[in-house]
């Protein structure tokens, strides 16, 4: 009846050029149409005007027809024109149609519903906003139109929509914030431009608070960064720019969400990106305060790899920022989570960066400095990451890694299993003991204490049970101890083995272990000054002990007999009658070596050097005082000289066992013990190589010895028959 109504009330003529194919005519049709609204709006007779609506959106503007579609867009924007101030309430009824319109497939159809909306727009102005979203989602898709004729008349509208929010008082910015948001993660090049067009214009609102709804569209913003096209590059980045220097002045943001986007983001692939987030980050740490304790961790992580980025400009803002992260001290109280954050260190600690792995060991070292008891609940895990890195090929990595392990084991329960891990990695990796064992040893020397360090790994090393490790291992120790400067002081203390309770105590001490390795205990006899005793282990070696290690090692030890460490051993051979046992001690050596080796010679060359008048003085003094060669006893001066060759120059080496308290004759017989536990693990290996080869060799000859039993066998009867059948 209403459609009956409205037929009545519009002439055929204008009906029927609404539809017309023709612009023009479709055009004053609307113009007629618009003056019969207008009456009707006059006369305030609105259910007319309903009627009318109601024709053009059924019969027209959901018509089949295009033309007819046309025409409906164009008379309800007529209709609205007519209603002027009063279209308000009959915008539930004109705007669906118009939007519906939007999604037409035919494009100039979509031109004309922009064209109609525009009109109407201008007419209703703020009345427009309840359909905001609507029209928001239509504009949206028609930014990104086929057709660049309905991208311009969506630009138009466009334009027109933003000047009526920014004048408007009833937008609801928390109604729209959903809409953005899930229209933030479109790639089109189009509807990006559309969406940061749309946010900075909303920015630049004063009554509308986009920065409080920030973290809704943050991450869609950066996404943007990486885009193809360098102006939407740029107009996001002036977007975020404008976001970061209102959060400088806000007294109230919410950092949280937002630092976890900005985490995110500085892992990206693409350079300005990641620049962008580590800045927001860098002023985040400064801005946040407690309310980013909690995001510490997550924000280190983020920081680490930053410091070793092939871009300059990222390493300098992430090094700042990581300098600002370290210069806040947080309590756990207050949400600051020190086992996250050790696992962040201890997961960059597997970067392939050397830089990242340096940082992530200063935060490691800060973590114990500041809260040392909560990092070692987890020491298992630390000692674990940390002796995996001493096999860093970087030495800085290695030093810094140690002086980490120098802190966990400034307790003695730790410094214990400390020395029992290192111990162990050593054993499982001997490549680690080969390329870092001298650095890594002469560090925690540095910072733990020489002694303390050599005490421990001396009693570890005592019980051993893997022989072959044991002697390698003092083998090393040994070196260590002879060249690094490092170990001077303790080389001095063990010079005074003889007449002093420290050196005494140092010396028996390392003795039990350092008999793993007979040239080993010969070193620090020779360190300590005990040449008898010396002379003594080197009579004791057997053929099994003199092999090529044997041979390498006493070469390095005549080599490192002419080096400053052994000067005082060198002066000593000024006087050979006071020292004869260091002389028998020298030679022994000298005798077990090849003739025609390098080091021969430099001993031989040495020992030719030692000056004969010497014994001649020492038999004229013994003459004239009546005591014997044997029994001679010499004071003066010089570094254990008071008790001259350990006390006693008796030719029978049971005359004097002891000495400082020091039983050598016990230790002679400890050493024999331990180096004939060597000398049957060396047997058990041979005879077990000698076991498997034999077996080797008789399952071979056996199966050969088979084979040749079967060429030689006689046929058997039943191959005699078959031949014969044959």
């Amino acid at each position: 009846m209403a459609t009956a109504e409205a037929l009545y009330l519009i002439p055929a003529a204008v009906l029927r050029n609404l539809s017309d194919k023709l612009y023009e005519k479709r055009k004053n049709a609307a113009l007629e149409l618009e003056g019969i609204v207008k009456q009707l709006a006059v006369a305030g007779d609105h259910d007319k005007i309903t009627a009318v609506i109601n024709l053009l959106t059924n019969e027209y503007t959901y018509s089949p027809q295009a033309n007819h579609r046309k025409g409906g867009l164009i008379g309800l924007a007529a209709v609205t024109v007519g209603l002027t101030s009063e279209a308000a309430q009959h915008l539930e009824q004109i705007v669906p149609p118009v939007l519906n319109s939007f999604s037409d497939q035919d494009s100039r159809v979509r031109y004309y519903a922009c064209e109609a909306l525009y009109n109407i727009a201008k007419v209703v102005r703020g009345d427009f906003i309840v359909f905001f979203n609507q029209i928001f989602d239509a504009l949206c898709k028609l930014s990104a139109d086929s057709d660049a004729n309905v991208q311009s008349a969506a630009h138009l509208l466009d334009r027109l929509v933003k000047d009526i929010v920014t004048e408007s008082d009833q937008f609801s910015i928390e109604e729209f914030i959903p809409l953005l948001r899930e229209r933030m993660n479109v790639l089109n090049p189009y509807v990006r431009q559309f969406l940061v067009g749309w946010i900075t214009v909303l920015d630049s609102v004063p009554d509308i608070d986009m920065l409080g709804f920030l973290p809704d569209f943050l991450d869609g913003l950066f996404n943007m960064l990486s885009d193809n096209s360098h102006e939407i590059r740029q107009q996001a980045d002036s977007a975020l720019s404008e976001f970061l220097q209102e959060i400088k002045n806000s007294p109230s943001v919410d950092y949280g969400r937002m630092a976890e986007i900005l985490v995110q983001r500085a892992g990206s692939q693409d350079e300005f990106t990641r620049l962008t987030a580590i800045t927001w980050i860098n002023e985040f740490v400064k801005l946040g305060g407690d309310q980013l304790v909690p995001y510490h961790a997550d924000i280190l992580g983020a920081i680490l790899p930053c410091i070793s980025d092939k871009e300059e400009k990222i390493r300098v803002v992430a090094r700042e920022t990581n300098e600002e992260l370290r210069g806040i001290e947080a309590d756990p109280a207050e949400g600051f989570d020190v086992g996250a954050i050790l696992s962040i260190a201890m997961r960059q600690m597997s970067s392939e960066w050397e830089a990242t792995r340096i940082e992530a060991l200063h935060w490691m070292s800060i973590l114990l400095n500041r809260h040392r008891s909560e990092v070692l609940v987890f020491l298992n895990d630390v000692l674990e990451t940390l002796l995996k890195a001493l096999s860093d090929p970087s030495d800085e990595v290695v030093l810094l890694v140690l002086k980490v392990h120098a802190c966990i084991a400034e307790d003695p329960q730790h410094f214990r299993q400390l020395v029992v891990f290192l111990v162990h990695n050593f054993q499982l990796d001997h490549s680690l003991l080969e390329k870092r064992g001298a650095l890594i040893i002469r560090r925690l020397c540095v910072l733990l204490d020489a002694e303390r360090v050599y005490r421990e790994l001396s009693t570890i090393l005592e019980g051993e049970s893997d022989l072959d490790f044991a002697s390698i291992m003092v083998q090393a120790l040994n070196l260590i101890l002879l060249t690094a400067s490092e170990l001077s002081d303790l080389r001095d203390l063990l010079k005074q083995s003889l007449v002093n309770a420290d050196g005494k105590n140092l010396f028996l001490s390392l003795y039990a272990s350092w008999c793993h390795s007979p040239m080993a205990i010969i070193s620090l006899c020779l360190l300590a000054q005990a040449y008898q005793h010396a002379s003594s282990v080197i009579h004791l070696l057997v053929e099994e002990d003199i092999n090529v290690k044997f041979l390498v090692q006493l070469d390095k030890l005549i080599h490192l007999l002419e080096t400053p460490t052994f000067a005082y051993l060198r002066l000593q051979l000024l006087e050979p009658g006071r020292y004869i046992w260091l002389l028998k001690a020298l030679y022994g050596l000298l005798m077990l070596l090849p003739q025609q080796s390098a080091a021969f010679k430099i001993l031989r060359t040495r020992l030719k050097t030692v000056p004969s008048y010497s014994f001649k003085e020492e038999s004229i003094r013994r003459i004239s005082s009546g005591i014997p060669y044997s029994q001679f006893n010499y004071g003066g001066g010089g570094e254990g000289s008071q008790i001259l060759e350990e006390g006693y120059l008796n030719e029978n080496p049971n005359s004097l066992d002891m000495h400082n308290g020091i039983n050598f004759a016990s230790k002679l017989q400890q050493f024999q013990q331990i180096q004939k536990q060597h000398h049957l693990h060396s047997k058990s290996k041979t005879q077990s190589r000698f076991v498997s080869t034999s077996s080797a060799k008789d399952i071979q000859i056996a199966e050969e010895s088979k084979r040749s039993a079967d060429l030689n066998r006689p046929p058997s009867r039943s191959s005699h028959r078959g031949l014969g059948q044959m």
